[in-house]
């Protein structure tokens, strides 16, 4: 029987979510957990895996569309059903994406759409679908089967692209991530005169902002934003928006208190250092404040709560979110069972998951099950700040920078490495004595990291 891709839930206040993009065509083979499709939620980008190995088909659902969460939007049929019933259609076919430049062809002739083959022959989807990524003609296409397939393609691909040809559309295939060739479309930029950053040269999203572009002359930006009309304003997209959303309606909701408390990362800043030299790893002050901030939970697992129903909600997992800027917003990716994890695991789960989160290619296990969230931008040079409380978690932290200041040390007075640590909690599931317990075993561990060990 077909296995049903469905519209998941990440999270529960959800109730939809946008289809984006397409990564598979009706009729392609698929792999199980290879990903098939990109989704919006109300937290990030992500990706949707196949449930099953098989053949994709009856695909319901347009790039484009909002669908109410567990609503099947496409079938994976086992490779025999796929052949008894022959290639799948559906109404998501995409539209060519813009992988293909051409080194010889005027920019319209990268623009066209490929020609309709004779008649009388027929054409795979795959081998539609590798004709539209590469400008194609299918009319100039042979086979010696009758039937067009993606190896033909590729072929006719590789004869025009061959050294030595004259005349003819030379044609090279140009790997972009489908973020990148988005935010690309949305700037009016071609990705075939970007420089790829990523594997093989595939042009990411950070390739597509850090295009060179002509910069228009300063202007005076809130008389234009007065006189522009509305269509002209900046666009939003659904992760700012609903970013705005949860956080107007935590702050004006949730009953909010802040902790701040000072501390010496004199010990902190020595921890790191030994860290790199003897693992190799790129540790980062927050990898540490991870590790530290699932031991003082450990100690005070009051505040690994949630305030759900008229009722406090204590959680067995450790699961640190870590606040991450994104050109589309705020996401939080997780840390699950943060307290088990060896340093050298932690910093790797922490490096994969802020790459994918920055190239809008996060999956749905990286964003669901939270407990508690840490936002640090002491990278910023930020002395401190307050956090909003990232619902429904009981508490965030809020990290500014290490900077050297004055302060007593043996009643004389020494310039020391300080940092601000502010704890913003929601007072329905934790009240100000067990949010100051907690920020004080925390202050413990970071003037004194090895107590880890006892």
């Amino acid at each position: 029987m077909p296995v049903s891709v469905i519209m998941p839930a990440l999270e529960l206040a959800q109730d939809s979510g946008k289809v984006l993009h397409w990564l598979k065509a009706p009729g392609d083979a698929v792999r199980k957990g290879e990903p098939i499709l990109e989704i919006e939620t109300d937290k990030a980008t992500v990706e949707i895996e196949a449930p099953a190995s098989g053949v994709l088909r009856d695909v319901t659902a347009r790039e484009g569309d909002v669908i109410p969460v567990g609503r099947t939007i496409a079938l994976i049929f086992g490779a025999d059903e796929a052949r008894a019933t022959g290639p799948g259609t559906g109404p998501a076919a995409r539209p060519a994406p813009t992988t293909v430049a051409s080194a010889s062809a005027p920019p319209a002739a990268t623009a066209a759409r490929p020609a309709a083959p004779a008649a009388s022959t027929r054409v795979s989807p795959l081998a539609r679908k590798v004709a539209e990524q590469h400008g194609v003609d299918l009319a100039q296409v042979t086979s010696s089967s009758g039937r067009i397939e993606k190896a033909d393609v590729l072929a006719y691909v590789e004869r025009r692209a061959a050294p030595g040809t004259t005349g003819g559309l030379v044609l090279r295939l140009l790997p972009a991530s489908p973020k990148a060739r988005r935010l690309a479309a949305e700037r009016g930029l071609d990705v075939a005169d970007l420089n790829g950053s990523g594997p093989g040269g595939a042009v990411l999203a950070a390739d597509v902002l850090a295009a060179e572009r002509p910069r228009a002359p300063a202007v005076d930006i809130a008389a234009a934003a007065a006189s522009a009309p509305a269509s002209e304003a900046p666009r939003v997209g659904t992760i700012w928006r609903v970013m705005v959303e949860r956080m107007t309606a935590s702050w004006t909701t949730v009953p909010q208190f802040q902790l701040v408390r000072e501390v010496n990362a004199s010990r902190l800043v020595a921890w790191r250092e030994r860290a790199i030299k003897q693992t190799g790893a790129r540790v980062t002050y927050t990898d540490l404040l991870v590790k530290l901030v699932a031991a003082a939970i450990a100690r005070h697992p009051g505040v690994n709560a949630s305030w759900r129903d008229g009722a406090i909600v204590r959680h067995a997992e450790i699961n640190i979110g870590l606040a991450v800027a994104t050109d589309d917003g705020l996401v939080v990716p997780v840390i699950h069972r943060a307290d088990t994890l060896g340093l050298t695991e932690l910093v790797a789960q922490r490096e994969a998951l802020v790459g994918r989160a920055q190239a809008g290619r996060l999956r749905p296990a990286d964003i669901q099950g939270g407990t508690f969230t840490i936002s640090n931008l002491g990278m910023y040079g930020v002395d401190g700040f307050t956090a909003i409380v990232n619902p429904p978690q009981a508490a965030i932290l809020a990290v500014g920078r290490i900077a050297d200041r004055v302060v007593p040390v043996n009643s004389q007075p020494a310039v020391q490495p300080m940092m601000v640590l502010t704890l913003s909690c929601d007072h329905r599931a934790l009240d100000g004595a067990r949010g100051a317990q907690f920020l004080a075993a925390l202050a413990e561990l970071v003037d004194e990291p090895l107590a880890l060990l006892t």
